[in-house]
């Protein structure tokens, strides 16, 4: 996930924020590996039910809409793709996309494999801050049907 978060670093989940609403676009989640459950990783989810995502080394688009993402500071290495996120799922990325393993290799988080919404850097305490979902990076998406 870096730049916006780096090892070593500590944060707080939220594991009560999804029983009152849907995870959404720009959240950055702690969620156990759909390819080994004993293990957890930290993703920002980029698509939610019922959106398309395509992508390729230069960018995503969600439902058509190219994505402006100020937290990614490296190109990836990705071959062109399209994704439909099924109800129940979720498809996450990393901010680090040259160097992560997300969605676009394992294939979606399902809903019941996650544990909640990374909200605040608390450890070390020079590195305390708020999580920023980047609202604006993803208010031009329609709701997906």
């Amino acid at each position: 996930m870096e730049p916006g978060l780096t090892t070593d670093q500590y944060v707080l989940i939220n594991k009560i924020a999804y029983l009152f609403h849907a995870p959404q676009r720009g959240d950055v989640i702690v969620f156990h590996w759909p390819v080994d459950t004993s293990k957890d990783f930290i993703k920002r989810i980029i698509g939610v039910p019922g959106d398309e995502i395509s992508y390729d080394s230069n960018s995503v688009r969600v439902n058509g809409v190219p994505l402006n993402e100020p937290y990614v500071k490296t190109e990836s290495s990705s071959t062109a793709s399209v994704y439909k996120v099924k109800p129940n799922e979720y498809f996450v990325m990393g901010d680090n996309r040259s160097g992560s393993d997300d969605s676009r290799d394992w294939g979606p988080v399902p809903s019941d494999y996650i544990v909640g919404k990374a909200v605040i850097v608390y450890w070390p305490l020079t590195s305390w801050k708020l999580i920023d979902t980047y609202p604006s990076v993803y208010a031009q998406i329609k709701v997906s049907q």
